[in-house]
């Protein structure tokens, strides 16, 4: 009798980013569904969300408690360099214990956002090094990747990829920027991102209301030196719409997708001050599912807030601040409509958002037929994972 195959989960899971634990859930119905012998467990950022939110053991990815945290004392800065050492031990008998890992999606190879080479990027060589010399095979499903000018992340994504078993992405710019970087990506898939597995809910009936999707956003990784510049000008172009949008009489839905966002609610909330603003409560991507699909247009920033508006249908408007959110536009037939989130000009962002809601039925109907598309792939790769990673479920 054949044993049950040990799947791991490996990523910043249950840590506040909706977006990542949305993946997760795609990924556990996929194995539930189609391998629901398996026993899995995580090595993740919020191990206790992961047990109690899904049902499955959890360890915590770091030693080191503070790791995300900026180490000034000497005591910590030890501690931190202490825990790069543990977690390589750490990593590579978690990883031993299973037969596959899976990464869920996410933009692990990118760092359009800030980004430490010795955080995060580390964490993933580890696993993929471990991987490799344990015979585990480590999968990046549906990743997100993107140039990098750092040096030292680059290198230590470019290894990870390299020596991951099994790799597909998210959209075509990830699979080119990887090949830019050097590694072989000719046997690699692109699928629409995981997240549009996930459960529909019915779409609401008109109310016009609008979600304006909103994020904590200072630039990317290269952007440092203009983070508070480029995010005072976002704030203030956000506030700009919302007030105007309320000058009008529309009811507007606040929403975010990690935790970190709640100061930029907070400050339009208070800025507008209208009972007209309020701000969504939402835990998962089904939650901003719902929101988005009781909603007439949405204006979004953060990348699954656009997928899970799209996914429902309502018609949107992206706050681009990265290529990824302008391939996912383009793919759901609404490249025309995105706006830049660095360089957000409110008068613009008004025009382009009156344009959405005049071919609203129009956009509606190229929804729903992008979306069929994006489901016969997403079956098609799951049905890749069972052929590569469970070899023996497959035969």
């Amino acid at each position: 009798m054949r044993s049950a195959a040990r799947v791991g989960v490996f990523g910043l899971l249950g840590s506040g980013n909706l977006g990542n634990d949305g993946s997760l859930e795609a990924v556990l119905g996929y194995l539930r569904a189609e391998h629901p012998e398996a026993v899995v467990d995580a090595l993740c950022g919020g191990p206790e969300v992961v047990e109690s939110r899904y049902g499955i053991r959890a360890t915590r990815l770091h030693w080191y408690r503070g790791e995300y945290r900026t180490a000034s004392r000497a005591g910590a800065m030890a501690a931190k360099g202490l825990g790069k050492l543990v977690d390589a031990f750490r990593t590579a008998a978690w990883v031993r214990r299973h037969d596959v890992v899976i990464v869920p999606g996410m933009g692990v190879l990118e760092a359009t956002l800030p980004l430490r080479p010795w955080g995060f990027p580390y964490a993933l060589f580890l696993l993929c090094a471990s991987g490799r010399l344990v015979g585990t095979r480590v999968a990046l499903v549906g990743v997100g990747a993107a140039p990098i000018g750092n040096r030292p992340t680059r290198a230590l994504v470019r290894w990870s990829a390299r020596l991951a078993a099994y790799r597909s992405y998210r959209d075509v710019q990830s699979r080119d920027a990887m090949r830019a970087m050097g590694v072989d990506t000719a046997r690699d898939e692109v699928y629409p991102d995981l997240a549009f597995a996930l459960p529909t809910p019915p779409a609401g009936a008109p109310s016009g209301t609008v979600c304006v999707g909103v994020m904590d956003f200072h630039g990317g990784n290269d952007d440092r030196a203009r983070a508070e510049e480029i995010h005072r000008r976002y704030l203030d172009g956000a506030i700009r719409f919302v007030r105007a949008l309320v000058e009008e009489g529309r009811p507007v839905r606040l929403l975010t997708g990690d935790e970190c966002d709640a100061p930029v609610v907070a400050a339009i909330l208070d800025a507008v001050d209208s009972p007209l603003v309020t701000a969504a409560e939402t835990a998962s991507l089904a939650d901003l599912m719902k929101e988005t699909a009781a909603a007439d247009t949405v204006v979004a920033t953060r990348y699954h807030n656009l997928i899970c508006a799209l996914k429902v249908g309502t018609p949107t408007l992206a706050l681009s601040y990265a290529a990824k959110s302008d391939a996912l536009m383009d793919r759901m037939g609404l490249g025309a409509y995105c706006h830049p989130a660095r360089e957000v000009d409110a008068d613009q962002l008004l025009e382009q958002f009156r344009e959405v809601e005049k071919r609203a039925a129009e956009l509606r109907q190229t929804l729903t037929e992008r979306n069929e598309v994006a489901a016969q792939q997403l079956a098609h790769q799951f049905t890749t994972l069972t052929t590569n990673l469970f070899p023996r479920k497959a035969r």
